[in-house]
């Protein structure tokens, strides 16, 4: 993709902030609507770079008078985070449908040709324990973000159907990298080993989840904005599966640490979030835009950890 208006709704955030520095080294003209809640993570040389707003997504009127003229909207902004989700269900799920609607409407006044929606793995719930879930299978979320997310691509393929918008939804697997904040288990996880304090895991550390390297999503869904037509669901999974404790373990190896892996009972308010085993498949992703994450987890985590010390 290149030589396009591309607005990016949540631009300054993790995932957003390695969206904005790809679209703008390939030489699009980049858009970023963020309202700074968890600062700005856009590189200050791509920064100079773009045009910002600093808006909130839910703002409609703003949304559409800022996407004028633009050909694809990349819509990643969102509440992230188990326990800030957790004690914000109501403010999570506005800011997702809110957005979302704003989106739509930014699509719809202004011809805008397609939405890149991010949405997650969450909507899988607690099934298919068994093996890799792909598109197909029936979906079951439990929170108020994982219900927020599957009625956001309820509506996109609504929208589709009635004005045409093209749109694409992107079921992310725990994306890590650098610019990631503590939010997330990774990040955490180094915060803890760097200072030698004790590397919490929730539960048995048993759990497993697909992990999946940021710049491998990030070309995942450049591609994806650039190809298909109508509405489509992609999963992006690195499709390995490892336990937080094997995570734990692999941190401490990398970053040479003396903590001490603590196990711990996980709050009851995450009880939803706390799945026994998950990880994906790419295999749709892979037939139709010719690509899937490839970068395996120890070599994903050791660049992130060249890059923290540089």
């Amino acid at each position: 993709m290149k030589n396009q208006r591309v607005v990016v709704t949540g631009g300054a955030g993790f995932i957003g902030s390695h969206l904005v520095s790809q679209l703008v080294e390939a030489g699009n003209e980049v858009v970023v609507i963020d309202i700074l809640l968890r600062g700005n993570k856009i590189p200050q040389e791509i920064f100079k770079k773009i045009e910002f707003h600093r808006v909130d997504v839910t703002d409609r009127e703003k949304v559409i008078e800022i996407s004028k003229g633009a050909d694809i909207i990349y819509h990643f902004a969102a509440i992230l985070g188990v326990d800030i989700v957790a004690d914000n269900p109501i403010e999570t799920m506005e800011t997702e449908v809110n957005g979302m609607q704003s989106v739509a409407a930014a699509a719809i006044q202004n011809q805008i040709k397609k939405i890149v929606y991010a949405s997650t793995s969450g909507v899988y719930g607690h099934l298919a324990l068994e093996k890799s879930v792909d598109e197909e299978i029936l979906v079951d979320p439990r929170t108020s973000y994982a219900m927020a997310k599957r009625y956001n691509e309820i509506y996109l393929a609504s929208l589709f159907e009635e004005k045409g918008i093209h749109s694409v939804a992107i079921r992310f697997f725990n994306v890590y990298g650098l610019r990631q904040d503590n939010r997330m288990v990774i990040p955490r996880f180094f915060e803890q080993a760097a200072v030698n304090d004790p590397i919490t895991v929730f539960g048995t550390g048993e759990q497993t989840r697909d992990f999946t390297y940021v710049e491998d999503a990030v070309k995942a869904s450049i591609l994806l904005g650039e190809k298909g037509k109508g509405f489509e669901i992609f999963n992006v999974a690195n499709e390995r599966e490892s336990t937080i404790g094997e995570v734990a373990d692999l941190i401490k190896e990398l970053t040479k640490s003396s903590s001490e892996i603590k196990f711990i009972d996980a709050p009851k308010k995450r009880y939803d979030y706390e799945v026994g085993r998950r990880f994906g498949s790419s295999a749709k992703l892979e037939n139709h835009i010719g690509y899937k994450p490839n970068t395996r987890l120890k070599e994903g985590l050791q660049v992130l950890i060249g890059d923290l010390m540089n």
